[in-house]
């Protein structure tokens, strides 16, 4: 089975990961990297989104589409990456996701 994992960001994440000094920011993104080697048998693309205020929403319905600059939502969680896995079933897919060392949360969604 394929899923694709998305990565939320929450401000608090963000606010963490901005107060850290250099040494600690680097370990946090040293460890990421070791997730994705560990990990590298099972996926089959990732990579990581630029911030969100980059952002192009088009707004589609009844007349012309509505282009807005920033994302489609005002939130305070905002997808941050995203890889694809391929796993033999959720259940792996969720223990890969347990071991993840970064933002606090993380979308399992199956590809169809």
């Amino acid at each position: 089975m394929k899923y694709v994992l998305m990565f939320v960001e929450t401000e608090e994440f963000a606010k963490q990961l901005e107060d850290m000094g250099e040494g600690e920011r680097q370990a946090a993104f040293e460890a990421v990297g070791r997730w994705f080697a560990e990990h590298a048998g099972k996926i089959t693309h990732h990579t990581h989104l630029a911030p969100v205020h980059t952002a192009t929403t088009v707004r589609l319905g009844p007349g012309e589409p509505v282009v807005t600059d920033g994302p489609f939502v005002e939130g305070k969680e905002v997808v941050s990456g995203f890889a694809e896995v391929e796993v033999a079933d959720l259940d792996e897919a969720l223990e890969l996701v347990r071991s993840w060392p970064a933002c606090p949360i993380v979308e399992i969604r199956p590809i169809s």
